[in-house]
C-alpha cells in the first residue's frame, strides 16, 4: 500500500538532548542549524562521528580551504576526485554541502552532522561555467558516478537533478550499486510548478530525499513522487550564499541539504557498524524513520519517513537484516509508476517561505521552485541535457525505476 497524502512525521526530529558535543562547535552560523539540536546530534556523536566513513560529494566542486573544511577534504590520495579542478568550487553549492556533511564547525562555519567522517570532491559540468576549458573537461555525471564506485568512498551524495533519463547514467549507478555503494539524491524543488520525475533520484538503487521542516512537514517546493524514498530536513538550513564564501545565508531551502542531510545520517550509522553493507545501513534508516503511518508503506511527499540515525546508534542490538537483500528491491526491481495524474494539493505542506537565489525573501503566495534553493543552479550535461542542483527545469512524466 502506498501513502499518497502528505503527511506531518510526528516528532519526526524533536528529542531530548544530551550528551557532550566535540570541541570545535561554530559560534557563529550554528544557531540557525536548527536540526542539530533537534536530531541530538550531541547524544549521537558520542556514539559515532562517522569516522572511517567517506563521502563521494558530486557536485560543483569543493573549497577545502573554509575554516570548517580544513582537513576534511581528499584529494591527493584520490585520483579520480581531482582529475579536473574539483577542488575549485566556482558556485559555492557543492562547499556547503560537504560543510552540512562533514564540517567541523571552525572560525564560525557549519557545523557537520557527521565531522568525523570526510569528504570526496567530484565536481560536475554547471551551466554557469563560462570557461570553455571548464566545459570541454569536466568530468559528466556518469564518468563521476563511476570514478566514485571506483574510490574508497562508502556512500556517493549528489544533490542535483534533472527530467532526462541518461542510460549512461542508469548504467553507471547500477555499476556504483555493484560495487557496494550507497547513493542519495535529491528530488528536486518544483513542486509548486513543474513536479517532474527527477533523476539520478529515480534510478534503481538510489535513495530520493525529500525536503521536510522542523515539524517533519514536507517543504511545499520539495517533489513528490513514488521515487522519493526517505526525507530530511531541508528548510531553514543555512548554506554558503555564493562562491565569494564570505557569509552564510542562514534559510537556505532545498532537497540539496536535505541529501547532504541524509548522506551523514548514513554516515554515522555505517561508521558505528563497519561491518555491515550499504542494504543494511539503508533498511536500518528505512525501519528507523519517523512517520505517522504504519511501518512498510511509503508517502509520495516523505516516503519511508524522516532520517532518524540516532533510533539506529542507540540500539546496539538492532536487526539490520540481510546483508544481500536490497531493502528498496520492489521499486528497484520491478518499478513503479510515476506521479499521478492529478495531485490532490498537500495540505499539510510547509508555509515555510523559501529564499530566492540572491537571497531575497519570497511571498508565501508567489514562491516558486525556482526560488526555492538559494544555491540552485541549473548543470549542463551531454548534448541537450540538463540537470538542476537540488530542483528541477522540466515538467515530464516518466516511470521510475525500471530495472
Amino acid at each position: 500500500m502506498r501513502v499518497s497524502t502528505v503527511c506531518a512525521v510526528l516528532g519526526a526530529f524533536a528529542i531530548a538532548s544530551s550528551g557532550l558535543t566535540p570541541s570545535a562547535v561554530a559560534a557563529d552560523i550554528r544557531p540557525s542549524q536548527w536540526y542539530l539540536d533537534a536530531m541530538d546530534a550531541e547524544g549521537m556523536w558520542r556514539v559515532s562521528t562517522g569516522k572511517g566513513i567517506r563521502v563521494a560529494v558530486l557536485d560543483t566542486g569543493v573549497n577545502p580551504d573554509t575554516p570548517s573544511l580544513k582537513g576534511q577534504v581528499l584529494g591527493a590520495d584520490v585520483p579520480q576526485a581531482v582529475a579536473y579542478n574539483a577542488t575549485n568550487d566556482y558556485l559555492g553549492h557543492g562547499t556547503s554541502m560537504a560543510e552540512l556533511i562533514v564540517g567541523t564547525g571552525a572560525g564560525g562555519g557549519l557545523q557537520g552532522l557527521a565531522p568525523g567522517a570526510k569528504v570526496v570532491p567530484y565536481r560536475v559540468l554547471v551551466r554557469g561555467v563560462k570557461n570553455s576549458t571548464d566545459k570541454k573537461k569536466t568530468p559528466s555525471v556518469a564518468d563521476a558516478i563511476k570514478a566514485a564506485a571506483d574510490s574508497d568512498a562508502q556512500i556517493i551524495s549528489m544533490s542535483f537533478g534533472g527530467d532526462i533519463l541518461d542510460p549512461d547514467e542508469e548504467k553507471a549507478v547500477k555499476y556504483a550499486h555493484s560495487r557496494g555503494k550507497l547513493m542519495f539524491a535529491s528530488t528536486g524543488n518544483a513542486a509548486e510548478s513543474k513536479n517532474f520525475i527527477g533523476y539520478p533520484a529515480a534510478y534503481p538503487y538510489v535513495v530520493g530525499v525529500a525536503a521536510a521542516d522542523e515539524k517533519g512537514k514536507v517543504g511545499g517546493f520539495s517533489e513528490y513522487g513514488n521515487y522519493v524514498d526517505l526525507s530530511a530536513p531541508g528548510l531553514k538550513v543555512p548554506t554558503w550564499c555564493d562562491a565569494t564564501f564570505r557569509s552564510y545565508c542562514p534559510d537556505g531551502a532545498g532537497t540539496s541539504m536535505a541529501t547532504a542531510i541524509a548522506s551523514a545520517s548514513a554516515a554515522l550509522i555505517w561508521s558505528a557498524h563497519p561491518d555491515w553493507t550499504a542494504n543494511q545501513v539503508l533498511r536500518t534508516m528505512i525501519d528507523t524513520a519517523g512517520r505517522t503511518w504504519a511501518k512498510g508503506e511509503r508517502s509520495n511527499y516523505l516516503g519511508y519517513g524522516a532520517v532518524r540515525p540516532r533510533k539506529v546508534l542507540e540500539n546496539s542490538d538492532i536487526n539490520p537484516g540481510s546483508a544481500a537483500t536490497d531493502p528498496l528491491s520492489f521499486e528497484n526491481g520491478t518499478g513503479v509508476t510515476g506521479v499521478t495524474a492529478s495531485p490532490s494539493a498537500p495540505a499539510s505542506t510547509s508555509s515555510q517561505d523559501p529564499k530566492n537565489a540572491s537571497g531575497g525573501q519570497t511571498s508565501a503566495a508567489g514562491s516558486t521552485s525556482e526560488s526555492s534553493d538559494n544555491t540552485t543552479m541549473s548543470v549542463a550535461l551531454g548534448a541537450g541535457a540538463v540537470l538542476v542542483i537540488g530542483g528541477g527545469a522540466f515538467a515530464v512524466y516518466r516511470s521510475r525505476r525500471k530495472a
